[in-house]
């Protein structure tokens, strides 16, 4: 007689539930641009939505707890001429935010804690790299002021937004980026690309250290994100169109770990990764439904837990940061999904009796300090995130002051021309001492040869041809000026 074992997981009995109506967020018109990003950032202060606008890209902020119906004359941040692609929120500060779009430009801003009053479009840096439109944009996950842009051109670009300067760019890729994703310590990333390459990459080496030709053998858009244990979780299509997930180790790129089909759509899977809780989430573009796997060390190692379904199907998704969730209703996920006119926040909770806090299912999470400097990332330095406890909730700081020290490019500059003040006028021959002199001292000198040191030119009309040649010959020709004034002195004495 045999007997079916039963994995043992505190997750198996996930379950997902949206909020009541008054708790979501309504009339906001999502975007409708066909680009393959989420639309949607969200932190434990801010929800950010790109919108339809028009002259120009836009994207809406709320507070968290402006719920409700938004007015149509809600204030926007509009400061890209073209329409946006990609926002994303510092893990370090709740107040500032990053945006790309098909201007070719990125911006960062800075949120006030309360609502917007009017509309926002002055950002605190513009980041101008790239020459064709920016679809990708992400903060690094432990340093200060780092920001990763991927762009149409092909091109990486890693900033220090506290000078507005790039400090690192990257051409290793012969086609369109699709997705970027950082490790846990942000030493690497891996980045999907329309070649149908996976790639590792070590910006501080700016070299390609792993690559696998077609983890999916579709030609269609492919996903890859880092798991907390340094393996590669990846979506995308098999050769029938049929979507399909994998697990990879970078060192090992000949073999996966799993391999996993799953449906037949044309919507791009996208993932999000917890974790703490080693979970990953699928959302698809068109779908009306959220899965969800545990990814852990024992076969088949990635494991099928529920899905959650709704009536609409989704435009885009949102995925809250572990610091925003309720651990006192056992919540371990919230997500923000997207529908034509409207935000649903969409809750995911373990079912359990007692009321207090769980410590197997919040361990430290990262927190919203830095760990290291820009400097110290650039010089080869790596950091693991640093953890908070979530134990009696998390509360938001306020906003601080983000200031850009941008160097002053003059000191930098060769000085290869010198003011006249600094030159020495007595070493000058007398024609390039003329070509200093102003206009009207140039003008009236002039006037002072041709009319007194002339006596030959003695009629009004003589007169006035001896002032209107030297004032041409001074404004086309002015070197020459000198010449024609030189041969009335001659005639005269002649």
């Amino acid at each position: 007689m045999s007997r079916s074992i039963v994995r043992q997981s505190k997750f198996r009995h996930v379950f997902g539930q949206t909020v009541k109506a008054e708790q979501g967020y309504d009339d906001i018109r999502v975007s409708k641009v066909t680009w393959d990003s989420s639309f949607c950032a969200v932190n434990p202060k801010f929800l950010a939505v790109i919108v339809e606008s028009s002259g120009g890209g836009a994207f809406l902020v709320l507070p968290l707890v402006k719920s409700g119906r938004v007015d149509k004359n809600y204030p926007l941040v509009n400061g890209h001429s073209g329409p946006v692609l990609d926002i994303d929120w510092c893990p370090h500060d709740d107040n500032i935010l990053a945006s790309c779009s098909e201007d070719t430009t990125a911006m960062v801003w800075q949120i006030p804690d309360h609502s917007l009053t009017r509309p926002l479009s002055d950002p605190v840096v513009v980041l101008e790299g790239h020459s064709k439109r920016v679809g990708i944009i992400t903060w690094h996950p432990t340093a200060r002021n780092i920001l990763l842009t991927a762009g149409s051109d092909n091109l990486v670009i890693i900033w220090n937004v506290g000078t507005g300067e790039p400090l690192i760019t990257m051409d290793d890729h012969p086609d369109l980026i699709y997705s970027i994703s950082w490790n846990r310590n942000g030493s690497l990333f891996c980045t999907t690309c329309k070649d149908r390459r996976l790639r590792v990459c070590d910006p501080r080496k700016r070299d390609v250290v792993a690559e696998r030709l077609a983890p999916h053998e579709g030609i269609r858009p492919m996903r890859a994100i880092f798991t907390k244990d340094g393996n590669i979780f990846t979506t995308g299509f098999t050769r029938m169109s049929q979507r399909e997930l994998g697990l990879w180790d970078p060192t090992h790129f000949e073999e996966p770990i799993a391999l996993l089909e799953l449906d037949t759509s044309n919507g791009v899977l996208l993932p999000y990764y917890d974790a703490d809780a080693s979970m990953v989430y699928l959302c698809g573009k068109g779908d009306s439904s959220i899965r969800y796997f545990e990814i852990t060390d024992e076969p088949p190692f990635v494991h099928y837990l529920s899905t959650f379904s709704s009536k609409e199907p989704q435009r885009g998704m949102g995925f809250m940061p572990k610091r925003g969730v309720d651990v006192t209703k056992c919540e371990i996920a919230r997500l923000f999904k997207l529908l034509d006119k409207k935000c649903e926040p969409i809750t995911m909770t373990v079912p359990r009796k007692s009321d207090l806090f769980q410590d197997d299912l919040y361990p430290d999470t990262a927190g919203p300090e830095p760990a290291m400097e820009p400097e110290e990332w650039l010089n080869g330095h790596d950091e693991d995130p640093i953890l908070v406890s979530l134990r009696g909730g998390y509360v938001a700081h306020k906003s601080r002051e983000f200031k850009v020290s941008k160097k002053n490019v003059l000191d930098s500059r060769p000085t290869t021309r010198r003011s006249v003040s600094t030159l020495d006028t007595n070493n000058l021959p007398l024609p390039s001492l003329f070509w200093f002199i102003s206009p009207s001292c140039s003008l009236s000198l002039t006037y002072f040869f041709s009319l007194f040191l002339c006596p030959k030119f003695s009629t009004p009309r003589h007169c006035l041809y001896s002032f209107l040649l030297p004032f041409f010959l001074l404004f086309f020709l002015r070197p020459s000026s000198l010449s024609y004034l030189g041969g009335c002195w001659r005639s005269c004495r002649i």
